[in-house]
């Protein structure tokens, strides 16, 4: 098994920190965009896609800043992190994305993300 590699992406969202925060953090919030359903226990949060069920477990969390999530079945160290971020002078909103993916897979994973995160700007009405 090949080791998976890290990268980042990143996309301008016209929201407030604390409201894109509510999407990237919540079960209801990551059911608009991210999954089918999530259901969440304390910091296990479980994904549904196509009835097929993932798992992972919430890391770190910041309220408005981040949230850091591994998968349950996981058999590295790698992790997927949301991290909102704002431009001191501009006051544009990022969300600055780090996963990891196979190395063959990761135009894949990105374009996986370019989606889903279209998903989140149209719920939230950014452009």
């Amino acid at each position: 098994m090949s080791d998976k590699v890290k990268f980042e992406i990143e996309f301008v969202i016209q929201a407030s920190p604390q409201l894109l925060y509510q999407y990237i953090s919540t079960p209801s919030g990551l059911s608009e965009w991210y999954a089918d359903n999530v259901n969440s226990r304390s910091e296990l949060f479980t994904f549904i896609w196509d009835g097929a069920e993932e798992q992972a477990k919430m890391l770190k969390r910041k309220s408005d800043e981040f949230v850091k999530f591994t998968w349950v079945d996981n058999e590295d160290d790698s992790f997927f992190e949301m991290r909102i971020i704002v431009d001191e002078i501009t006051k544009d909103v990022s969300l600055f994305i780090t996963d990891f993916a196979e190395e063959d897979e990761v135009d894949e994973a990105k374009m996986l993300w370019e989606n889903q995160v279209s998903d989140l700007k149209q719920v939230l009405g950014s452009t």
